[in-house]
């Protein structure tokens, strides 16, 4: 390179590095005025979520508009807002329901639920003996 041209290149990045903060507003505005309320929930066989092999995995977004690849995010969506996004109370969401009996075999089914729940982060994993015990103890929303 040309000592001119080093220079042109010097200058313009030392002028970039010194111009890009002060371009920036102080403070930015939110996107929106909801708090971020976005999951992902899986489904695994196994004792836990590092060992098990998974299933299945949807998406649920909880903000103004409900989305995602869950098979009824609004449901979903509603059953953790009963529960004031305690993921350990959904289970009582169907506490009053009949239930069919479920076999004593074991074979683990692992569920967890990651992501932000109105602006809170969410790391959650429960453990079911087998799926007919997921599928009659857990809420509508985690079964999926």
């Amino acid at each position: 390179m040309r000592p001119v041209t080093r220079r042109t290149v010097a200058a313009a990045a030392l002028a970039a590095a010194l111009a890009g903060p002060l371009s920036l507003p102080a403070h930015s505005a939110p996107t929106s005025l909801y708090a971020p309320s976005a999951l992902v929930m899986t489904t695994g066989r196994g004792e836990n979520a590092s060992t098990a092999a998974p299933d299945r995995a949807v998406t649920v977004n909880c903000a103004y508009t409900t989305t995602g690849t869950h098979p009824d995010p609004r449901q979903a969506c509603a059953d953790l807002d009963r529960v004031n996004g305690n993921l350990d109370r959904l289970a009582t969401l169907r506490s009053n329901e009949a239930k069919p009996p479920c076999t004593m075999e074991y074979r683990p089914v692992v569920v967890t639920v990651q992501g932000v729940w109105r602006g809170t982060r969410v790391n959650y994993e429960h453990t079911f003996a087998n799926s007919c015990i997921k599928d009659t103890q857990a809420a509508l929303s985690l079964v999926f």
